[in-house]
């Protein structure tokens, strides 16, 4: 079993915090593994007895009848009241699947929300619920939970945890990666051939069918060209304006921006996408658009384009940008006004990286073998007018290095493996 420790540690600092832990991500993505077992294997480790620990499962038959709330608060209960000098643990996965009822005494809808704030006043009850769509449990957490939630966002394994299973040959690693993703299922598959049908038949399957059915997609055609786009497109500015122009050129009845604009909610909501918004840097104010949208696996990504598209410089940026998400920056993207040039012209920075009060800006680039590539990389940090700290991650160096100008060339297999500071 692959060690998560960065997250299972973030669990670890919330234990018996009066908090329910809220651990949300892409479906498949390792929630369960990490509560159920890593968590679970910890607790048995520090004594804590397996009968101490309620697990419900509502994504498996035989736990359905806990999707009604109320029997599974009342069952819940029974349990905690019978003897209340005993610690509980109570483990809810894909909470998403429970349903509003309606209380029989009082006549009023009520839901999981509603049984988890009653559960979290026993203090002999540490409450951990997991839940893959964010419209359920990231946009709603501060008012369902009435402020007494912590979230913990898990990704889809990162370089690094992947090589700390995989081992072997770094450079060989990183290949495989950029290839393939950091899916976790993807560990027991042995050939190419399974792995690139275990990444289609969990897109087909999953994501797609999730979409469409509980998002109530009805035009999965759109649907699907939408998210074709976005997979070429990473790295790319963009809005849901120029996506319907071009979606609408194929398309056999025309469709409007809403629609493009609430496909793609829909999308980023079920942790598949990420969005990047665009930042003014001399005028410090947001864009309204153009955005860049990011596939939270690069491994969904290249097998939504059948393997057709693997540019590796827009596979790094993606990888990149999930891994200073990972790690819980803010991250946006940068424009810079130019006002050097006789004709004023907007300069792109790859990322914008905030961590509270510091502030660091990151150019992606796989490799600078001219002048002119130099040039074109380094100019929009030069231009930024502050003393923020400024790197260029790059994936043809063969060490970490600052330049005369006191940019950071950062090596790929090093910002990966977090073999650099930052900040």
């Amino acid at each position: 079993m692959i060690k998560r420790d960065f997250y299972l540690n973030q669990i670890i600092d919330r234990m018996w915090d009066g908090n329910i832990k809220v651990i949300t991500g892409i479906r498949r993505g390792g929630k369960s593994t990490l509560l159920f077992n890593l968590f679970k294997e910890y607790l048995l480790s520090t004594g804590v007895s397996e009968n101490n620990i309620i697990e419900i499962e509502l994504d498996k038959r035989k736990f359905y009848k806990f999707r009604d709330p109320i029997f599974l608060c009342d069952y819940v209960e029974n349990i905690v009241k019978e003897k209340t000098n005993y610690k509980y643990y109570l483990f809810i996965d894909e909470v998403q699947f429970t349903k509003k009822v309606i209380d029989k005494e009082s006549k009023i809808e009520v839901s999981i929300y509603d049984m988890l704030n009653e559960l979290k006043a026993y203090s002999n009850l540490d409450c951990y619920v997991t839940g893959s769509n964010s419209k359920m449990l990231s946009s709603d957490i501060a008012t369902e939970f009435r402020g007494r939630s912590s979230q913990i966002k898990v990704y889809p394994l990162s370089f690094e945890e992947f090589y700390s299973y995989r081992g072997g040959v770094v450079s060989e690693a990183l290949d495989e990666y950029m290839l393939y993703g950091g899916m976790p299922g993807l560990i027991n598959e042995p050939t190419n051939e399974r792995k690139r049908t275990y990444l289609k038949n969990l897109y087909d399957e999953i994501y797609i069918k999730d979409l469409v059915e509980h998002a109530k997609v009805k035009r999965q055609d759109v649907l699907e060209e939408l998210l074709d786009y976005l997979a070429s497109a990473i790295g790319s500015l963009t809005n849901a304006n120029k996506i319907t122009k071009i979606i609408n050129t194929k398309a056999t009845s025309k469709i409007s921006d809403d629609t493009i604009a609430k496909y793609l909610k829909h999308a980023m909501d079920a942790f598949l996408i990420l969005e990047a918004r665009r930042y003014d840097v001399k005028r410090k104010r947001y864009f309204d658009y153009p955005n860049k949208y990011y596939y939270s696996d690069v491994g969904l990504r290249n097998i939504r384009l059948n393997y057709r598209q693997i540019d590796l410089g827009y596979i790094m940026e993606n990888m990149i940008f999930n891994e200073l998400i990972r790690r819980g920056y803010a991250v946006d993207v940068g424009a810079v006004e130019d006002r050097s040039a006789n004709h004023k012209k907007i300069k792109e920075i790859d990322f914008i990286v905030n961590n509270f009060d510091k502030k660091i800006y990151i150019q992606s680039a796989l490799r600078i073998n001219d002048k002119k590539k130099m040039k074109t990389e380094l100019d929009s940090l030069k231009i930024t007018g502050d003393f923020f700290k400024k790197i260029v991650i790059r994936n043809d160096i063969p060490t970490t290095f600052y330049d005369d100008d006191g940019i950071m060339h950062c090596r790929f297999i090093d910002f990966l493996l977090n073999k650099v500071d930052l900040f």
